[in-house]
């Protein structure tokens, strides 16, 4: 049996490790936690990296929308990714491969590639490919429509997305309008220089209350920018035969045109001597044609004797591969009239 003193021990030992338990409970919260240490006024003290915050913060910034992406597209690199998919699908219209043809597949019905046999996946997705579908299926096309027998694993990058979805909506010469309760703020900021370079005209009742409360000089002067765009105006049309389609160059909207040269500008400029995959379209209405220096043309243009007139010029982007078939120009043409006039008449400012 224990006695008084072995008792005693033992009861001192374990109210001593008590105490030590107690003290080290307390200096353990003094260290990690901030305030009283009770209630709810206790702050921690020490905070363990796990990353949740870093991946709120990249979610909370996820950069640019897509349609932001898609108005501000670079067709060259569109064209160098749709190389990815040129082993399974043709922009021939008509040419189906492995995959539908892609002519025209911007704003298309799914499902409408004629000839082509379709899994059925899609079309009990989506009824049309918008840009935005298109983003979607491109990203993840078994997510977007599982079942479907497209084995792509998908294109990650948004810009790459985009950009190949740009390239594709001008294969039929026409471009998708986006809706606009799909615009944001942000997207509508590029109009704004747009209504900058039309504000001469907008403005113009005020210039004329000016100019006629100014001396003759200031009045000469209020009507200099006028008188430019009939300059300019006179030049387009001096370079046109006349004609109806003249007529409408001699009358084009060059701002329209130059945002239409847009389509172009991967492969073509329009400075003097600078040639890309295609040759430089400065001073090019009236310009012999295959005529530019340093540059290999086809046999079929190298064929076409004359100078670039505007009827030539018209019917030439209106369908290159009637005009001069063998040539190895990719863009299928400009369908609109006017647009085509638009273009010529932005043109012909160039160098003339």
């Amino acid at each position: 049996m224990f006695d008084t003193m072995t008792l005693t021990k033992a009861t001192g030992a374990i109210c001593g490790s008590l105490l030590v338990f107690l003290l080290g409970s307390w200096a353990a919260e003094s260290i990690y936690s901030m305030g009283s240490g009770y209630g709810d006024d206790r702050v921690q003290g020490f905070v363990i990296d796990t990353g949740a915050d870093d991946a709120a913060d990249v979610a909370a910034d996820e950069g640019p929308s897509f349609a932001e992406l898609f108005a501000a597209a670079d067709m060259s690199n569109g064209e160098r990714v749709f190389r990815n998919c040129a082993a399974c699908h043709a922009l021939e219209q008509g040419v189906n491969k492995a995959g539908p043809y892609l002519y025209g597949v911007v704003g298309r019905d799914v499902g409408a590639s004629q000839g082509f046999a379709y899994s059925g996946a899609l079309t009990a997705v989506v009824d049309a490919w918008t840009p935005q579908e298109l983003d979607a299926f491109l990203e993840n096309p078994r997510g977007y429509a599982p079942g479907t027998t497209m084995g792509y694993a998908g294109l990650r990058k948004a810009q790459d997305r985009a950009d190949l979805i740009a390239f594709l909506d001008q294969t039929d010469g026409t471009t998708y309008e986006m809706p606009a309760a799909a615009t944001t703020p942000a997207e509508e900021a590029p109009a704004e220089p747009e209504a900058t370079e039309e504000a001469p005209a907008e403005e113009a009742p005020a210039e004329e209350e000016a100019a006629a409360e100014a001396p003759a000089e200031e009045a000469a002067a209020a009507e200099a920018p006028a008188q430019e765009a009939a300059t300019t105006e006179e030049a387009a049309a001096e370079a046109a035969p006349a004609g109806n389609f003249a007529t409408l160059v001699a009358a084009a909207d060059v701002a329209q045109g130059e945002k239409l040269y847009r389509r172009c500008a991967a492969c073509h400029a329009v400075q003097d001597g600078q040639n890309k995959a295609g040759p430089h379209l400065y001073a090019i209405v009236g310009r012999d044609i295959a005529s530019v220096d340093g540059f290999s043309y086809s046999d079929a243009l190298k064929g076409l004797d004359g100078a670039w007139t505007v009827e030539q010029l018209d019917g030439w982007l209106e369908n290159p591969r009637a005009f001069a078939p063998g040539n190895r120009m990719g863009f299928p043409g400009l369908k609109g009239e006017e647009d085509r006039a638009n273009l010529i008449g932005y043109l012909a400012t160039l160098g003339n």
